[in-house]
């Protein structure tokens, strides 16, 4: 397989695209200590696996589950088992589950193309345990916000997650920017910013001046998923090739989102006005 030249042999495809992987993942001081370890076995199979859930979902009620149109579905997910709603909060599983339900078209493209482009460079590096925990704390951390600041709105997408992974990403943008290629480390940052605003900006619309009739959605997931994505998030993906368990900014991280699902749990049961 041919390529760039490299001293004397050939760079193939595979090696080129790890060697990008590397530039925009992690430190420069680390990117021969993950080529020397890349490969993609096992390949990032818990990001594509949650992906073709969430499309699998979208399509079955877009479909098997008659809406008046796909852009925007009505009362299928509305009613789902699986969309968190404030009155059914002690129905556990949907603090998980509502990320598997999608409000519209934009709405489950914005968080696939997100978690795809995100997520597979993160798991290819991080593996799928450490992204794994951060997308599924971002989600339960969405969820419990929501139902603590925005208590009764309703809550479907898969944004606790995604912003869980970009807030871990942000956060090693920014605290190793020295070590990044400064022109690459704006570009980063920016596009980061970029997204996250015009997200955020569609997000807080939909839920305060839109007039559809039909439950509001809760925007607070994306800053539960961000804020989860920020401690959590970043302790998993600065250490790489690291032991976590000796690292005390895990510990920090871990008894800090304990102590806060310990607190969502107790206010759901007793001061939830919802």
């Amino acid at each position: 397989m041919g390529g760039d030249d490299d001293g004397n042999r050939k760079v193939g495809c595979c090696e080129r695209f790890h060697r990008s992987i590397s530039k925009w993942m992690l430190p420069e001081e680390l990117h021969e200590q993950y080529r020397e370890r890349a490969n993609c076995c096992p390949p990032p199979i818990f990001i594509i696996l949650i992906s073709i859930g969430e499309l699998a979902v979208f399509i079955y009620y877009a479909v098997w589950k008659p809406q008046k149109q796909w852009v925007t579905l009505g009362e299928g997910i509305w009613n789902s088992p699986l969309t968190y709603k404030s009155d059914r909060r002690e129905e556990a599983w949907r603090f998980v589950s509502y990320m598997f339900v999608h409000a519209g078209v934009e709405h489950i493209l914005g968080n696939l193309v997100m978690q795809l482009l995100l997520g597979i460079p993160l798991e290819l590096v991080h593996k799928g345990f450490e992204v794994g925990m951060v997308y599924m704390a971002g989600v339960l951390a969405g969820s419990l916000a929501s139902s603590i600041f925005d208590p009764h709105s309703a809550l479907v997408g898969a944004s606790g997650g995604v912003y869980a992974l970009i807030g871990g990403y942000f956060m090693n943008a920014v605290v190793n920017f020295r070590e990044m290629i400064p022109l690459l480390g704006v570009f980063r940052i920016g596009v980061i910013v970029i997204i996250v605003g015009t997200d955020v900006g569609f997000a807080l619309y939909r839920r305060f001046l839109t007039h559809d009739v039909g439950l509001k959605v809760s925007f607070v997931a994306h800053i539960g998923g961000g804020v989860a994505g920020m401690t959590i998030g970043y302790v998993f993906f600065s250490a790489y090739n690291q032991k976590l368990l000796k690292d005390p900014r895990f510990w920090l991280c871990i008894v800090g989102y304990v102590v806060f699902l310990l607190f969502a749990v107790l206010f759901n049961f007793f001061l939830s006005p919802a």
